[in-house]
Formats: C-alpha cells, structure tokens, sequence
C-alpha cells in the first residue's frame, strides 16, 4: 500500500520545504505566509547591485530608503477584482505591502543611490567610496 496525501509522496513534501515552494500544508493556509519578492545581490569594487522582481506593482507603489546602513524596499499591490464563476471561488495572487531589508555596509555612497523601475523589474545600484580612515587619539595618562 502507497500512502499519497494530495496525490504525492509524504516525503517528497519535506523536500519542497527546502526547495521553496510551498507544501500542501501551508498552502492550505496561505494567510500564514508573509508575502515578499526575491532579489540577486551582487557587487564588484564600484558598487553593490540589487534587481528585485516586483511585478503587479505600479511604479509609484514602489518605495526604497536608505538609513544608517540599512537599505529598504517597500511596496504595495492591491487586490483586484476577484473571479466567481459557478459555484467556485478562487483567488490565489497575493497583495498588500511587501518590504525586503538589507545591511549594506558603510563605505556606500547614500547620496548618488539610484533605482529604476522597469517592467516590474526594480534595480538599485548603490555606489561605494573610499572607507573613511579611523582615526586614533592619544591620551595622555596621568
């Protein structure tokens, strides 16, 4: 006898887990499933890069900041109308705000970031400079 549950494998489910999708379980309850976006990070000795798919977002939905050394994506999606038809009612797409974080260090140029929004396609480059040198302070002891 094969166990199936929703037609697979029980321990295959384990596997999507770490694959990212999502297992019967928790699609059962969506709700419980914050809703983001993924990213590609990368840099080289001019710049960190960051491309963001953010689609079914309207460019004036889309808002980034920098503070500290913290870098934030913010957006928003609303619902559009739902499809009923016959007797059944699905609505699958998520919305609402979706936001991303990330610590990017202290050598970057927060005044010349620039972001552009294309397609649903969001990349920053945010531009490094020159460490500041730390400086040292002898104290006398008395």
């Amino acid at each position: 006898m094969n166990l199936k549950l929703y037609g697979r494998d029980p321990l295959k489910m384990f596997e999507d887990v770490f694959n990212e999708r999502l297992t019967p379980f928790i699609s059962s309850m969506g709700s419980m499933i914050a809703p983001t976006f993924k990213v590609d990070i990368s840099e080289d000795e001019k710049a960190v890069y960051i491309s963001a798919d953010i689609p079914g977002v309207k460019k004036e939905d889309v808002k980034v900041t920098m503070e500290d050394e913290i870098l934030s994506i913010c957006a928003e999606r609303s619902q559009e109308e739902e499809e009923k038809k016959k007797n059944y009612h699905r609505v699958e797409r998520s919305w609402g705000s979706l936001s991303r974080s990330f610590s990017i260090g202290d050598n970057v140029d927060a005044e010349n970031i620039t972001a552009n929004y294309d397609n649903g396609v969001l990349k920053i480059v945010v531009p490094k400079k020159e460490p500041e040198e730390k400086k040292s302070k002898e104290i006398a002891v008395s």
